[in-house]
């Protein structure tokens, strides 16, 4: 591998036998109010090949591929297609470019048919109008070659997270782009699916299309990798061929050093049991004579940290929305400090000491219309209200706490959550519920879409939280973040436990209890 010194020697990729270079950005920078989110980047994309974008949340990766797919304008720099300056007035002139973007938030219409959001916008005509059986035919297909038979004319709403991204890849891949941007594509996808995108990719390498790849999934992204760029504060620190770089060089590169997900706090006593699910049961939605969780009994204490691992459907979401008031259970009860809590609704739970950080952060975590500073104070605000009476001064002590506490990078409370990366906006989430002052706090995936500095600073509000009394629940399909602060993992399989491990359980035990193998 080469030394860090050459490797910083080149700050864009140079043109060569397997790929020339087809789409350039040459010293883009682009600020949001005082936040410099780009630099002075130069980055480039080679025809038929796969450039990996890596940098931790907010060191503008996201911002760099808006730009380059039109989503927005460069504070300053050139844009350069074919060896001509560009300039993309939308999304849609960028695609009549050839260029399209698989957006790391869903960007689809719930209340519309599968159908019709991958065709929205740019309906097949007909003699008729809108020829919505040749549109029903094309979605069949592109569903067939993702893997995922869903009926067109399904709403998007009634499908889980794992499906919509892959209604977000078929529309990407219906406009039949030259140039594919990829921005955390595999984040809700189970580990086949993820197989199946990859086939994809290189299925469309063969056919020439350029393919820049945004992954904080490391290990995952290099093997589809032809050459790597890494951003750091919105700067271009370090590109390398595919044969030059590992696991270490990419997380020296984003970090500045490597670094685990840190240990299960200790030096503090446990208390008494926080939560229990006792003989709980949910039926599945879809087919309500199954259940996706089945007669499960599992406690948490004051002061520990249980981690829940376990395979897309294998029950951990519905299991902690169940606890959270979002779905009802069919059967058993849920206790919270020896309070049956089954029947209160998600308001309730949380003036008891009951959070829940969701996985679906955009559509259950925040309010996009509101600015950071509301969307933490949401959640609390009944603490600084009385009548119709809001204490700005006590909302905003609230406000500016939790934006030190958590270490949210933003412009200050009044900026638009919008602008924030998708790692600031979980911490967004976790400090909205933080500062309800809780006593049991349940989080599903929270890692989702966040790189591995951002997740290290939320396993340490964990810990530190534990080590408060905070007893603390989350769910995880990654077994790496099983093996770092829980004191306690416990295995789901189709809806039950099928293994309880304490903090020395190794990684091969894990999978195989959740009937996983170790190289899968």
């Amino acid at each position: 591998m080469s030394s860090e010194e050459s490797v910083m020697d080149r700050p864009t990729a140079p043109e060569d036998a397997t790929g020339g270079v087809v789409l350039s950005a040459r010293n883009v920078s682009r600020s949001f109010g005082s936040v410099h989110a780009l630099k002075s980047v130069n980055f480039d994309i080679r025809r038929g090949q796969v450039t990996t974008l890596f940098g931790e949340n907010g060191a503008g990766k996201s911002t760099l591929m808006k730009i380059l797919s039109g989503v927005i304008q460069p504070s300053s720099g050139e844009i350069v297609l074919d060896g001509e300056s560009v300039s993309f007035a939308s999304t849609v002139d960028a695609q009549r470019h050839g260029i399209s973007i698989i957006h790391q938030e869903l960007s689809l219409a719930p209340n519309m048919t599968v159908r019709d959001n991958i065709f929205m916008g740019r309906e097949l005509g007909g003699p008729g109008g809108v020829n919505y059986a040749e549109e029903a035919r094309e979605t069949e297909r592109l569903m067939v070659e993702l893997d995922e038979p869903i009926d067109p004319l399904t709403l998007v709403e009634d499908l889980r997270l794992g499906q919509q991204q892959i209604v977000e890849i078929a529309r990407a891949l219906s406009v039949n782009s030259r140039i594919l941007i990829m921005d955390e594509p595999t984040s809700a996808l189970s580990a086949s699916e993820v197989e199946v995108l990859f086939r994809v990719i290189a299925d469309l390498k063969s056919r020439g299309v350029s393919i820049v790849y945004i992954s904080h999934h490391l290990e995952e992204a290099l093997t589809i990798t032809d050459h790597a760029v890494v951003l750091r504060d919105g700067a271009m620190t370090a590109y390398a061929e595919r044969c030059e770089i590992d696991l270490e060089w990419i997380v020296r590169h984003m970090v500045g050093e490597n670094f685990d997900l840190g240990s299960p706090p200790t030096g503090h006593t446990m208390g008494e049991v926080a939560l229990s699910f006792e003989d709980i049961s949910v039926a599945d939605v879809a087919v309500p004579e199954r259940s996706v969780v089945d007669r499960l009994s599992l406690s948490v204490r004051a002061g520990e940290i249980v981690c829940i691992y376990g395979l897309m459907g294998a029950g951990r979401t519905e299991l902690l929305e169940c606890a959270a008031g979002r779905v009802s259970p069919n059967g058993g009860r849920i206790m919270l400090e020896g309070e049956n809590i089954s029947r209160l609704s998600i308001a309730e739970r949380i003036e008891r000491g009951l959070v829940l950080v969701p996985e679906d952060r955009q559509r259950d975590g925040l309010v996009q219309t509101m600015a950071v500073g509301e969307n933490l104070s949401l959640a609390s605000i009944g603490a600084f209200t009385r009548g119709l009476l809001t204490s700005r001064r006590r909302e905003q002590t609230v406000i500016d706490d939790s934006i030190r506490n958590v270490h949210i990078k933003t412009d200050g409370g009044a900026a638009g959550i919008g602008s924030l990366s998708g790692g600031n906006q979980q911490k967004v989430v976790i400090g909205k519920m933080l500062a309800t002052q809780p006593r049991v706090v349940l989080l599903d995936e929270p890692s989702r879409g966040i790189d591995i500095g951002a997740k290290a600073e939320v396993f340490r509000l964990l810990a530190e939280g534990a080590s408060k009394g905070l007893a603390v629940i989350y769910s995880t399909s990654e077994v790496g973040e099983c093996l770092s602060v829980a004191h306690r993992i416990v295995v789901m399989s189709r809806g039950r436990i099928s293994a309880e491990f304490g903090a020395d359980v190794t990684r091969e035990e894990i999978m195989a209890a959740s009937g996983e193998s170790a190289e899968g």
